[in-house]
């Protein structure tokens, strides 16, 4: 087969498309031929060899990528035979593989795609579409509600617009550039304003006459995260889940207690307990989201072999919605 892999830390062009062997399921396991496999910002970090959430760096070589979406081809001992032959998404966990024609995981890592689904589609939602559903566990949206989501192009900032417009809230989303400014427009935001002009802040006051902001949710920290805090009301929520500027925004409680505001960060365990320490429960509401149509994935495609090109256009921010590898 053929798979993208990574034999020194180091930059993108570190990501080679190579021939290796096929991987061989074990006991309950199965191997998916893999037609999407997801990027996340969270491997341009590790390809670095930095640990991220994960205890240490992985061996090298290592072929990077934890979602795939696929057709299950083979089985390992003891695996259900059901499996064989079926349409399925599944996200690895704590074990890499995904960027390659095939990849093996455990059958209890499967989910089964209806046919109208496509796989790049059930990709984003395994993992993008499972931590957006995470982080709303942490809000109740509403007509009264006043969203601003900055990185409103993005995989998750695409379906946090959607959510909040079908709970009938004010959704003003942040993007950089026209191009994505519209792409939000188009997804339904009430207003969608380029964090790059200076003025933007006054372009939402002006929109919003004598309402505040009631929550942000902040995936890019720094100076733009800073910016849309200052324009939360009384009782408003900040939470957060990355800081992709480089700078996480850290609100002192002296700042919460005087301007009577939360701020809260929702990645990692707190989000696993509050999905009651099953993961699968988000994942499962994320994919029949999807199948219903209440949320629709963005997606941005990039050949297997442009691994390298998909995270340096991740790492500059030139993407919109998930990126997705097509082998």
């Amino acid at each position: 087969m053929h798979a993208i892999r990574l034999h020194a830390f180091g930059p993108a062009e570190n990501l080679r498309y190579e021939e290796t062997a096929d991987p061989v399921p074990g006991p309950g396991q199965v191997r998916i031929k893999v037609a999407a496999a997801g990027v996340h910002l969270l491997d341009t970090v590790l390809r670095q060899g930095e640990t991220g959430p994960f205890p240490a760096p992985a061996p090298l070589p290592t072929v990077p990528g934890r979602e795939v979406a696929g057709t299950v081809d083979a089985l390992g001992d003891g695996t259900d035979p059901a499996w064989l032959g079926r349409r399925v998404v599944a996200h690895l966990g704590m074990a890499p593989g995904g960027y390659a024609e095939l990849a093996v995981t455990d059958a209890a890592r499967l989910h089964p795609l209806p046919d109208h689904l496509g796989e790049a589609e059930a990709v984003a939602m395994i993992g993008t579409g499972r931590t957006t559903l995470g982080i709303l566990q942490f809000t109740e949206l509403g007509p009264d509600s006043v969203a601003i989501v900055p990185a409103a192009a993005g995989g998750i900032g695409t379906l946090l617009v959607q959510y909040a417009k079908n709970a009938g809230a004010t959704v003003i989303g942040l993007a950089g550039g026209p191009e994505k400014t519209a792409r939000v427009a188009e997804n339904g935001a009430d207003l969608a304003v380029d964090y790059k002009e200076p003025s933007w802040p006054e372009q939402v006051r002006s929109h919003l006459g004598d309402r505040r902001a009631t929550i942000v949710f902040d995936s890019v920290g720094g100076d733009t995260a800073r910016a849309a805090v200052d324009l939360l009301g009384k009782g408003g929520q900040h939470l957060v889940f990355g800081w992709s500027s480089g700078t996480e925004l850290t609100l002192t409680e002296e700042e919460q207690t005087a301007r009577g505001i939360t701020s809260t960060s929702v990645l990692g365990p707190v989000m696993l307990q509050k999905a009651g320490g099953d993961i699968r429960t988000l994942e499962l509401a994320a994919l029949a989201a999807a199948t219903e149509g209440t949320l629709r994935p963005a997606v941005q495609p990039f050949r297997l072999s442009e691994a390298a090109a998909a995270h340096r256009a991740l790492e500059t921010r030139a993407t919109m919605g998930k990126v997705v590898l097509i082998p």
